[in-house]
C-alpha cells in the first residue's frame, strides 16, 4: 500500500473507517466473483483489497482496545 493511502487510512474516525470497510469488502467481493467466472485482468487487485481490509480491521481493533 501506498504510504500516502495508508496515512489517510491511518487518520480517518472509526465511523469512516466503518463505511470504508463495508465499501472494500464489496468491492472484494463483486472482484472476487467476476474471477470465478472469468479472469480478471489484474489479479492482484485482489491481494491488495484484502490486504487494506485487513489492515482497517486492525486499526478498528487497535482503536477499540485503545479506547
Amino acid at each position: 500500500m501506498k504510504q500516502k493511502n495508508w496515512q489517510e487510512i491511518k487518520s480517518m474516525s472509526d465511523k469512516e473507517l466503518a463505511a470504508k470497510l463495508t465499501e472494500l469488502e464489496e468491492k472484494y467481493y463483486k472482484i472476487k466473483f467476476r474471477n470465478a467466472t472469468s479472469p480478471v485482468k489484474n489479479p492482484l487487485e485482489i491481494r491488495e483489497l484484502r490486504k487494506t481490509i485487513a489492515r482497517i480491521k486492525t486499526l478498528l481493533a487497535q482503536q477499540k482496545k485503545g479506547k
